[in-house]
């Protein structure tokens, strides 16, 4: 897609607008009408994907704010397309853009699962929790196809290795043999994300994320299957889905959640320009609006990347939400407790039993 103006009818099953380019690029490029005949743009673009020759798997993490110090993303970019996302600004990295690209333009690890055993293997690996869906979904759609997701839990249920996954598709339940095997030991938990009930806004939001319902049916599977699972409201987005807070609370808790979390919307980097660009076309009479109240909690910025408030916000409106959180929470039952606890004395890294060789006494 031609980097240019946004796209005011936007893609079919795209969140993203416009594909401005990184902010690391050099050159921009305009779209520029000089009078001569233009062929019409497809009303699609197609999904792209190609192999990540990475060289680990496992990302350590030093951030506060987020309850774990290893995760494993299996993806760069991600077709669920969620014009939300904090993660499209990564897509930058790689010369390519934060919008379009991001959704369409996938990367995918395919010796995900080797290097995990060699990391695990190494001398001096500590064990500690993994989550997988950190920064891009685990089981985006072409995960289905792919299997680097699977193969990542294989490793980690032959090794005994605790892991919790986080995710907003109903693919999960694909993998319960997996995490069943490792919720008997305590080794296993899984957060489904959902942003909104309404599917008009879901469709607009996150276009090719699993419905609201589809989602709280897999919450249900993976609970019957004695998984512990959770709620994640992500994003809360003021004026567009922060209403529906409670709501999503009593859905998730209906359908076995036992613990939940919320995360307030983010705006780094590119996202805060193509989030203003759909909001303009989905919301035109509340743009304003949403941006002078997204501002209220970020200091009077698009985006506040402090540690300790970056995931909540600061004001009277973020200590609202926060108050409605725990309310529910208390009603509902849901354990609000952030911290990622499992067994770290099950692990045995990767390797034949007779890998340790005898000293012959």
């Amino acid at each position: 897609m031609d980097r240019g103006t946004p796209r005011q009818n936007g893609f079919k099953g795209r969140a993203a607008l416009s594909n401005p380019a990184g902010r690391f690029e050099r050159r921009e490029v305009h779209q520029v009408d000089d009078g001569w005949y233009i062929d019409d743009q497809p009303d699609t673009i197609a999904t792209t994907v190609e192999p990540d020759r990475a060289r680990s798997v496992i990302s350590r993490n030093d951030s506060p704010d987020i309850p774990f110090d290893y995760s494993i993303n299996p993806y760069r970019g991600c077709e669920h397309g969620c014009i939300y996302c904090y993660a499209r600004p990564t897509h930058a990295y790689m010369g390519l853009s934060p919008g379009i690209d991001f959704e369409t333009r996938l990367f995918y690890k395919p010796e995900a699962a080797r290097l995990l055993e060699e990391e695990l293997s190494r001398p001096g690996y500590v064990c500690k929790p993994i989550m997988l869906g950190a920064n891009t979904d685990p089981y985006q759609p072409v995960e289905r196809r792919l299997r680097v997701t699977r193969s990542v839990l294989e490793v980690l249920a032959k090794c005994r290795h605790p892991v919790s996954v986080v995710t907003k598709s109903a693919l999960v339940v694909r993998d319960l043999d997996l995490l069943t095997d490792l919720a008997r030991d305590g080794l296993a938990s899984v957060m489904i994300s959902i942003t909104t009930l309404d599917p008009h806004t879901k469709r607009v939001l996150e276009p090719r994320a699993g419905s609201p319902e589809a989602r709280l049916r897999a919450l249900r599977q993976l609970a019957d299957a004695g998984v512990p699972t959770g709620v994640m409201v992500a994003p809360v987005i003021p004026a567009i889905t922060d209403h529906e807070l409670e709501g999503i609370l009593g859905a998730a808790a209906a359908a076995g959640a036992q613990c939940a979390a919320y995360v307030l919307l983010r705006l780094p980097y590119e996202v805060k320009d193509l989030f203003r660009e759909w909001l303009e076309v989905h919301y035109p009479q509340r743009a304003r609006h949403v941006m002078s109240l997204v501002r209220e909690l970020r200091g009077g910025r698009d985006n506040d990347p402090t540690f300790g408030t970056r995931m909540r916000g600061t004001g009277p409106y973020a200590e609202l939400l926060r108050k409605r959180f725990d309310l529910a929470c208390r009603k509902l039952g849901l354990d609000t407790g952030r911290e990622l606890t499992a067994d770290t004395t099950r692990f045995r890294p990767p390797g034949p039993a007779s890998a340790q060789l005898g000293l012959g006494f």
